[in-house]
């Protein structure tokens, strides 16, 4: 696996925020709030986008969609010295949760996510596993199913949570607004958006979620997908061939 950078991200009390190593230009230790960081881990032969998600002052982390491939997860908490505390779930698809209790029951981690919609795809976990040819994966209730407005902490992070059904029913995307970032699983990719022929899957309400959910946060929001590289809000509000602003008028 190639390993990609870990990301920082630091913010102040008067709401600015640097992407760069260190502290911001003109604070004082005493004015540094915390900072947020991550790392990428595709995982499964679909490349899924396993985030580790950190506090730096705690260095207390959350497994965001551990899909499978746990070494490639356990390997990166070691080399980046921080505690797992959470695992965090997007939605329910094999290739996003088919490591989830395996992890959970290893580190003894609470599950939050998705949203309770997506029961009936965690409960086809075993009939996911066996059709798609992967490891046999057992059905799971999370500690906390999260909706519309609910918010997640990581140590001393606090991410919001936004229901954008339309891929699943139940899925989630969780938002940093201090950092600009936000983890939008298969809701949308760098040029594309997410499969909407899955049972009970629904392209007008994904691209109503896109659009009324995603949108308003700012073009200068950056986002970790599910699969392939990351972009903006703004990249794709201009580009994107499914959900850009050209084509709603």
């Amino acid at each position: 696996m190639v390993k990609l950078p870990v990301a920082h991200f630091l913010w102040d009390n008067r709401g600015r925020f640097s992407r760069r190593f260190g502290r911001l230009p003109g604070l004082t230790a005493a004015e540094t709030l915390s900072m947020l960081e991550y790392q990428i881990i595709p995982v499964t032969p679909f490349q899924q986008n396993c985030t580790l998600l950190w506090c730096s002052e705690t260095r207390r982390a959350a497994a965001v969609d551990p899909g499978g491939d746990l070494h490639l997860i356990e390997q990166a908490v070691r080399d980046n010295g921080v505690e797992l505390e959470k695992i965090l779930l997007t939605h329910g698809h094999l290739d996003h949760v088919g490591g989830t209790v395996e992890l959970a029951g290893r580190h003894r981690l609470p599950i939050e996510g998705p949203h309770q919609d997506d029961q009936f795809w965690i409960d086809m976990l075993p009939q996911q596993a066996q059709m798609m040819g992967f490891a046999a994966s057992a059905a799971f209730k999370p500690q906390r199913w999260l909706a519309q407005g609910d918010i997640v902490t990581v140590g001393e992070l606090v991410l919001e949570v936004r229901h954008c059904p339309g891929h699943t029913p139940g899925h989630v995307v969780f938002f940093h607004p201090a950092s600009k970032l936000a983890l939008v699983g298969d809701v949308l990719f760098q040029g594309s958006i997410g499969r909407t022929d899955f049972p009970r899957g629904d392209h007008a309400a994904l691209v109503h979620a896109i659009r009324e959910q995603l949108w308003p946060l700012g073009d200068d929001i950056a986002f970790i997908p599910g699969h392939g590289p990351m972009s903006t809000f703004g990249h794709e509000r201009r580009t994107n061939p499914f959900v850009a602003d050209k084509h709603y008028g």
